[in-house]
């Protein structure tokens, strides 16, 4: 089924993000890092946000958690399941319906075992079995989960992140980075679990610098710069000199890839591949 077929999951449209900072003494002033960002994403699709470091890839999935700063001011658009994504309705969703992968490891506590990491926030009564479940579902044993952190490779402390990350009942997937400099295998197994969560419906966000492993499994593509969306075209268009592709900044990108040679000399202008 296309993504046109597919019921809409989350909306985005006008969203700028602004941090209000102080300037000689009392004086305020505004900075805003993203302005007029969009994207959408329907059930069961995976789209990458891909984009340079600093872009604002990062800053668009605080802002859907709501876990901005206090000094950020978040204006536009935001609609999950065709309702508004307030402030409240963000903390009721996070980390039940709306599950979030953070880009680091060091999100988990390293003096705790693995498995009562994954415990936490889940019925006690139950949460031994859940985790375990868990771990069968994400290719890890139980006998990991009497492990730390640092015992465990990073591919399986990638998978213990999703663990405690993604559970039943969860309609949205936010991973940030999921997928920086990991060893192939891991970053295979990675990428199949993503494509799985979409397969069992959820949408699923994407956000990368790594446009090739995107690709792997992206339905579609969001390019952002400089805090605005330059253009959201099919996966397929990503192919030969990206004659597909629709603005001029996507092409560029595209054809600057290393797998392309680093080919900057169909328009003569510098830019800065994001995989890099």
């Amino acid at each position: 089924m296309s993504s046109t077929q597919k019921k809409t999951l989350l909306q985005v449209e006008n969203l700028s993000i602004g941090f209000s900072q102080y300037v000689k003494g009392t004086q305020k002033r505004v900075i805003w890092p993203i302005n007029d960002m969009h994207v959408d994403i329907a059930e069961g699709e995976i789209v990458a946000v891909v984009g340079a470091s600093g872009s604002g890839k990062s800053l668009l999935a605080h802002a859907l958690l709501g876990i901005l700063p206090g000094n950020a001011i978040c204006l536009g658009s935001i609609m999950y399941r065709g309702e508004e994504l307030t402030d409240k309705r963000k903390g009721q969703l996070r980390g039940r319906e709306i599950s979030f992968i953070p880009q680091s490891v060091n999100y988990l506590d390293p003096l705790m075992r693995v498995g009562k990491q994954v415990q936490i926030g889940l019925n006690k009564k139950s949460a031994k079995a859940q985790q375990e479940r868990l771990f069968a579902q994400h290719g890890l044993n139980n006998s990991d989960g009497r492990l730390f952190p640092h015992e465990l490779s990073g591919g399986m402390l990638r998978r213990v992140l999703f663990a405690t990350s993604v559970r039943e009942g969860v309609k949205l997937v936010i991973a940030d980075e999921p997928t920086p400099g990991i060893h192939p295998e891991a970053l295979a197994e990675i990428l199949k679990q993503l494509k799985q969560f979409a397969d069992d419906g959820a949408g699923v966000m994407l956000i990368t610098h790594d446009i090739m492993s995107a690709l792997e499994i992206a339905d579609r593509v969001a390019v952002i710069k400089d805090g605005t969306t330059v253009e959201i075209s099919e996966a397929e268009a990503f192919e030969g000199n990206g004659e597909r592709l629709k603005t001029e900044y996507t092409q560029r990108l595209w054809r600057a890839l290393p797998q392309h040679d680093f080919d900057t000399e169909v328009t003569g202008k510098a830019v800065v591949a994001p995989c890099l």
